[in-house]
């Protein structure tokens, strides 16, 4: 049908919803060029904890099928398929489940903490649940607030590595490519919501979806933010019949280019050496008492004594002192680029002109004569000769990181074998390669996502780099708790389904992020050796739960929503509960409270104010916008106050058919 065509059809359609939706249809699957694919809907998931109901959907553990309920007798249950077509089975064969389109009820429930760090920093976050859902709740907290997003999705290798609609996905499978398509697909475009204006996003992927990964990306991020398809060579496959194939990749986009050049940020690596030339400047200016012209020859004369091949000879060159003591190298003081500033320069022992450059100074005249003041100013011999300005080393010794790299993939398995004291994951990311990117493309503190957390890697590094350089970075992980195929195949022949707690203790999050993330922080493995010191870090472990309807209409859900309005809040202290029928609850060291009770709301406002505290936000449990509104004034503009309606339906449902 022709566009034209269509458009006369669809202004016969009155429904301005349907309207809408058929439009958006007809354009995406009708495009000329681009990235087209079957998407797979509905997609589904287990929910073990919930509980059977009538009405509801279920999946059939002896095919893996999704039915809904139509009744329920005792220890029997009809089940109802997609054709339509009754059966009878026992409760205890079928789990709870929800396809997508069926409006769920997020909640969190706290499993665990590590807390070791500055009680002042935001604690990181790791979430045990579907990454579906957890992102579409993450849009309540974190919406366009995270910096830097970093995935290492499936592979679609094809040998069962992963599961699409309760399903492990095998290389038979006709419709894989497709079927990983949609899985990404929705993903992504939650993902690009939650990212600032100026945010990233990393995606590690392998040869298999490569070349669709690319124009996926192109298509929910646009082509016009792509930065680089970062090469990882990882190794070599002696055993390859043609190409030694052992190269990953690493597709980096930007929410939006435009707002990431406006920020002036470049991404630069420190040189090799950097260190030791930065200490022997140091010690060059304390052995000459403070006098440049020494300081800058004993300087020289520890580079010569440096061996031909060390790194640091590339840092060498023309080495100055500031006046404080600073180490510095001379550099261009012309303007890049574009036309800077005209006017003359006086020598200061000729007291003529110095040749100005031919695009003008990069400096403004009175910037200038305070820069020659405080001894910045590298003027040569006499005034024929340009002058230079001195830069501080420690800034300017930065290179531009190149789109391909090498480093074995072995390092990570034996890094976590050390962790553990055993192998029970294979093929871990690589925490130095994420140290690495998080530190070229993140702030110090930078809000880090990874929604395929895996084995936890994400959250060692991030860790790991803030005890590092004193950085106050905050990741957020989700993981499930997915077996391999292979340990559920055991489980279920030995009689342990989905649920279980033989089953759920094999689990990823259960059996190998949750323990090697506290074993990082606190140094102590499961068993009770020792790995390491330990590092400095706060660290909450949470398990996405999904609330009875019937309990969230009632209002009675707040204990499993206080973890959502504290990663909210900034994930500063601890989660805020309500103890018995308190009007508000607060305490010294997080950053939420909560007022149940709005006609005391000046109360709490008071004691904020009184009392030592880091506060940030206060959320309303209220009925009425109105009271909600007016209990909002009793607190100054440093708090971000925010009323949460009654039953919280329309603020915290996910997983609708519109999602």
């Amino acid at each position: 049908m022709s566009k034209s065509m269509f458009e006369v059809y669809l202004n016969e359609v009155t429904d301005e919803a349907l309207r809408a939706k058929l439009k958006a249809e007809f354009e995406r699957t009708t495009k000329k060029f681009g990235l087209v694919f079957e998407r797979h809907s509905p997609e589904g998931i287990r929910m073990p904890q919930a509980q059977v109901r009538r009405g509801r959907t279920v999946i059939r553990e002896a095919d893996g099928t999704f039915h809904k309920v139509r009744a329920i007798s005792g220890d029997a249950v009809t089940l109802e398929d997609e054709h339509g077509n009754l059966i009878e089975e026992e409760v205890r064969n079928v789990t709870a489940a929800r396809q997508f389109g069926e409006v769920v009820f997020p909640g969190l429930k706290t499993v665990g903490s590590v807390r070791s760090g500055n009680t002042e920093d935001p604690a990181h976050v790791v979430i045990n649940g579907e990454n579906f859902h957890a992102l579409e709740m993450l849009g309540y907290s974190h919406r366009e607030s995270v910096d830097l997003i970093y995935i290492d999705p499936p592979y679609n290798t094809g040998n069962k590595t992963w599961q699409y609609n309760d399903h492990y996905v095998g290389e038979q499978d006709s419709f894989r490519h497709s079927k990983w398509l949609s899985f990404m697909e929705r993903r992504l475009t939650l993902a690009k919501k939650l990212l600032k204006p100026t945010g990233v996003i990393i995606v590690a992927i392998g040869d298999e979806e490569h070349h669709r990964l690319r124009m996926l990306m192109d298509q929910v991020f646009g082509d016009n933010n792509f930065i680089s398809d970062v090469v990882w060579q990882g190794g070599r496959k002696n055993d390859s019949l043609y190409i030694s194939n052992g190269a990953d990749y690493m597709l980096v986009y930007a929410r939006s280019m435009a707002a990431l050049d406006e920020t002036g940020v470049h991404w630069r690596e420190e040189k090799a050496g950097l260190h030791d030339v930065l200490e022997a400047g140091r010690k060059a200016w304390e052995e000459s008492d403070h006098e440049e012209k020494l300081a800058t020859s004993l300087m020289r004369r520890w580079f010569r004594e440096q061996p031909k091949e060390s790194p640091v000879r590339a840092l060498s060159r023309n080495v100055y002192f500031l006046p404080d003591g600073t180490l510095c190298r001379d550099d261009n003081i012309s303007k890049p680029g574009d036309w800077g500033y005209y006017y003359d320069v006086l020598h200061p022992v000729t007291g003529k002109p110095v040749p100005t450059p031919e695009r003008g100074w990069v400096f403004q005249e009175s910037t200038m004569t305070r820069s020659i003041a405080e001894g910045r100013i590298i003027f040569r011999e006499d005034h024929t000769k340009p002058i230079s300005v001195k830069r501080a080393l420690a800034s300017t010794a930065g290179i531009v990181p190149q789109s391909v790299f090498e480093r074995q993939r072995t390092h990570s398995g034996r890094h976590l074998q050390n962790i553990f004291g055993d192998k029970r994951f294979p093929f871990p990311k690589d925490h130095e390669v994420l140290m690495r990117w998080i530190r070229l493309a993140a702030p110090k503190d930078a809000v880090i996502l990874d929604f395929f957390g895996g084995s936890g890697t994400t959250a060692e590094a991030v860790i790991r780099l803030n005890t590092e350089d004193q950085g106050t970075r905050q990741c957020i992980l989700v993981t499930n708790n997915e077996l391999s195929a292979k340990d559920d195949a055991a489980l279920r022949k030995s009689g342990h389904q989905p649920g279980s707690a033989e089953y759920e203790a094999k689990g990823v999050f259960h059996n190998v992020t949750k323990p090697r993330i506290e074993t990082v922080v606190t140094g102590v493995r499961q068993d009770g050796s020792t790995y390491s010191d330990g590092l400095p870090a706060n660290v909450e472990f949470l398990e996405l739960a999904y609330l009875e309807e019937s309990r969230v209409h009632a209002a009675l859900e707040y204990e499993r929503l206080a973890p959502l309005f504290w990663l909210k809040s900034g994930t500063v202290g601890t989660v805020v509960q309500r103890t018995g029928d308190s009007a508000y609850e607060w305490n010294e060291e997080s950053s939420m409270a909560v007022l149940f009770d709005a006609g005391k709301a000046a109360e709490l406002a008071e004691v904020l104010s009184i009392k030592a505290n880091r506060v940030k936000h206060v959320f309303i449990i209220t009925d009425s916008p109105e009271q909600g509104d007016l209990a909002g004034e009793s607190f100054g503009d440093e708090i971000t106050v925010e009323p949460i309606y009654g039953s919280y339906l329309d603020a915290f449902q996910i997983n609708r058919s519109d999602s």
